[in-house]
């Protein structure tokens, strides 16, 4: 009778022992889930604020060995190194010109194996030239991430042209077309065309709504 006794203790701890351990990798796994979607907000941020001050190669050192980038209708560019010289072609910065990129409402989903990511948001952006053209823009990004030797950085940014407006006149009066590729540094692919405001467009989501499920 206690050896009966024994043994169903000791399988009553064995299996106490075990729910403990799943219970310690579930909350771990979450955890781990929760640094990554810091991370990932705060690259995203980064990005914003080394591109207000012309930092092209810190704006570069974010991005992954094989990563793209595609900005308004300037067509796609591959790798970190064509990044790196597409970041350079904007120049050097110089007094009186603003190229403030304010990084909002990040919506992140991190992958279940913890190495790939994506986010929604947008920028709202302050661009221009003290005495010359200043506008009011905004844009909504559609990025992929990828744990890279341990280190979250960008592995596709998409940042697709909402608006644009000149500051004194603003949105309910002028607003540019989508801008294209540049005459004098061509892209490694060109970007397929959409509609930019007065005109409706939504770019695509890349989660379900969390409501209905629907996309």
């Amino acid at each position: 009778m206690q050896l009966a006794v024994y043994w169903e203790n000791e399988v009553n701890v064995e299996h106490e022992i075990k729910t403990l351990r799943e219970a310690l990798q579930r909350v771990e796994a979450r955890a781990q889930a929760a640094e990554d979607y810091i991370a990932v907000c705060n690259l995203q941020r980064a990005y914003g604020f080394y591109v207000d001050k012309f930092q092209w190669d810190q704006v570069a050192d974010l991005f992954a060995r094989e990563s793209s980038l595609e900005i308004n209708g300037r067509g796609r560019f591959f790798g970190q190194d064509r990044i790196r010289e597409y970041m350079h072609h904007f120049g050097s910065p110089q007094p009186g010109v603003l190229m403030n990129h304010i990084q909002l409402q990040p919506i992140v989903h991190i992958a279940e194996n913890g190495t790939t990511a994506k986010c929604r948001c947008r920028a709202l952006m302050q661009v221009g030239r003290m005495g010359g053209e200043a506008l009011w823009g905004e844009g909504i990004y559609e990025n992929e991430y990828v744990k890279e030797d341990g280190v979250w950085k960008i592995s596709k940014l998409r940042a697709y042209q909402s608006f644009y407006t000149p500051f004194d006149k603003g949105w309910a009066v002028e607003a540019s077309p989508l801008m294209g590729a540049f005459d004098d540094f061509p892209a490694d692919a060109p970007t397929e065309p959409y509609p930019v405001y007065p005109d409706v467009f939504v770019p695509p989501y890349h989660y379900e709504n969390p409501v209905t499920g629907r996309k």
